[in-house]
């Protein structure tokens, strides 16, 4: 699996080095990219983050929808479920209830 990709270019939220590929000014008012994204006050925390949810055409709230559906096979009836992939809303983005600290920060929090 791989990470968020911040790093990758010389973007690095929480300081103004660190990504490795940042360049000096160059003469006049040329900049490198990496020097104008960069966020000098970054915060190492995350408020938000998108929900794994989804809503129904019902307006249910669910990770996965099923739905029963009955098979016969050699006369007999059997009752499986089916789930349903289409129709279905995200809930978008949510407010955590307590900030939890962002996946790149560069500081080790706690040593065991």
């Amino acid at each position: 699996m791989g990470g968020s990709g911040s790093k990758s270019k010389g973007y690095w939220p929480f300081s103004g080095s660190g990504g490795g590929d940042e360049q000096q000014p160059k003469e006049g008012n040329e900049q490198p990219l990496a020097r104008l994204r960069s966020f000098r006050n970054a915060t190492p925390f995350v408020f938000t983050r998108r929900s794994s949810l989804y809503y129904d055409e019902d307006g249910d709230l669910a990770h996965e929808f099923y739905e029963e559906t009955v098979v016969t096979k050699n006369g007999r009836k059997k009752a499986k479920l089916k789930r349903i992939q289409k129709n279905l809303i995200p809930q978008g983005i949510i407010k955590l209830d307590h900030p939890s600290i962002h996946v790149d920060f560069p500081v080790v929090i706690c040593e065991g």
